[in-house]
């Protein structure tokens, strides 16, 4: 039985309010080759059992990447797959955590409150900040929802972002802002100085009292670390926030902490710590800040610690309630559900890694890319487009200027060696993104080399 609330008066009456004579015409802006007219081709229905061998059949066809089945990946660009323990799967996919909804009953949601409880204060430890929300849908939206956050702080509406920031950011805060404005009026890029990295003199020329708030990312979209000192020092000189950026939280172990560098908000992307990364989400949006006034603007859930009428320790959603989030363009944020399984197991990975087991990761990650960088950067034709410190992820410029036919070339050959740039902006066509974790071995770092060298040769 198929549940169609809309009548056809229904219909009409919403077709003239929006101005327009079909629903078809909905569709006018797709190009009409791109359009499907006809019913969907589907074959007749199936039996469970023959549904099920087609089902094994399709999966057949898949191929895993890795040494096993020599299909192996060097893929980032804001998405850094880490090994995660399978412990992680056991403890995450119990019933009470998966079927989990936001606590709102902290009488029946005890153990949800705490684990939430636990990855805020992960967040707060890695970020150097105050306080943590848990979470958003991803460090793209996090990134944007800072953006919002930082206007509602300081009623100030022109946010400038870095060249350095994901692209693909940029472009969720500019679909996020288009109806609030002119966007013009409202984002502004800041270029980078030739060794990749924010140009403070940029910064400076365009800060003003109109500026809500500055956004760097670090290790920022090309694999270098960022000074976020000098960004924050110009930036509170003109009363405007930083938004600090972390794709790769296992920087972290290493890097300075954003709030150590004086940054007013700091998001990421967790989700290569607490899972695979995937095709449309869920990630981990980190969101963290500090400051009296942010605890009431930060958007989404904050769990906090009290005391019930006995004197024993309890969790309790704070600070925020459920009408704050449904109240439309007056609400802090309209995320209203968390993703608390994302961030329960990006918290399970952590605390089972400990302090020293994080840092041990993060040197392994370094050790690793330093390697491929030297072995790759040392290829005929080859070298760094940037120069500096990098964590786990480097840009090359190739041989020839074309870096996407480098990477079909390697991927015909069972490796995929990164991602090329030139699909972000022309300028970047010779450019090659390659990115390094624990799981690669060094055999694995030689391959890359040598297929590489033998598709340019």
């Amino acid at each position: 039985m198929r549940y169609i609330p809309h009548t056809p008066d229904d219909i009409q009456r919403m077709l003239n309010v929006i101005g327009v004579d079909s629903v078809e015409a909905l569709f006018q802006v797709i190009p009409e080759a791109q359009r499907f007219g006809d019913d969907l081709p589907l074959p007749a229905p199936l039996s469970e059992g023959e549904l099920m061998a087609h089902l094994e059949e399709l999966g057949g066809r898949n191929v895993t990447a890795g040494a096993a089945t020599g299909n192996r990946a060097f893929v980032g660009a804001g998405l850094h797959a880490h090994q995660v323990p399978r412990v992680v799967d056991h403890l995450s996919l119990r019933s009470e955590f998966y079927t989990a909804y936001t606590p709102y009953q902290p009488e029946v949601s005890q153990g949800t409150l705490l684990a939430i409880f636990e990855y805020q204060t992960m967040v707060c430890e890695l970020f150097g900040m105050e306080f943590s929300n848990a979470s958003m849908y991803d460090g793209a939206t996090a990134a944007v929802e800072a953006m919002l956050m930082a206007r509602r702080l300081t009623r100030r509406d022109r946010v400038l972002v870095s060249g350095g920031v994901h692209p693909e950011y940029l472009e969720v805060a500019r679909t996020y802002m288009a109806g609030l404005g002119p966007l013009e009026d409202q984002l502004t890029s800041l270029p980078l100085t030739p060794e990749g990295r924010t140009d403070l003199a940029a910064l400076d020329a365009a800060l003003g009292k109109d500026v809500a708030a500055v956004v760097v990312q670090s290790p920022n979209f090309f694999g270098l670390l960022e000074d976020l000192a000098p960004v924050c020092e110009a930036a509170h000189a003109h009363k405007a926030l930083v938004i600090a950026v972390c794709a790769e939280p296992l920087s972290l172990a290493l890097a300075r902490a954003p709030g150590a560098a004086g940054a007013d908000i700091a998001v990421g992307e967790g989700i290569g710590l607490a899972g695979p990364p995937n095709l449309g989400g869920p990630g981990v949006g980190m969101l963290a800040a500090s400051g009296k006034k942010a605890r009431r603007a930060i958007p989404g859930r904050l769990v906090g610690q009290t005391r019930d009428l006995d004197g024993k320790p309890g969790f309790v959603l704070t600070l925020s309630t459920r009408e704050q989030h449904i109240r439309r363009e007056k609400a802090t944020s309209n995320i209203c559900t968390n993703h608390g399984l994302m961030a329960l197991r990006f918290a399970i990975h952590l605390s089972l890694l400990g302090k020293g087991g994080f840092d041990g990761l993060a040197r392994l990650n370094l050790a690793k890319a330093e390697y491929a960088k030297q072995r790759l950067a040392a290829l005929d034709g080859f070298a760094l487009r940037f120069p500096g410190h990098t964590f786990n992820e480097f840009c090359l410029d190739v041989p020839g200027g074309d870096a996407a036919a480098v990477v079909s070339a390697a991927a015909a050959r069972g490796l995929v060696p990164g991602v090329a740039l030139g699909r972000f902006a022309p300028e970047l066509n010779g450019a090659l993104l390659v990115s390094i974790n624990e799981g690669h071995r060094k055999e694995e770092i030689d391959d890359l080399a040598r297929i590489l060298a033998e598709v340019t040769a």
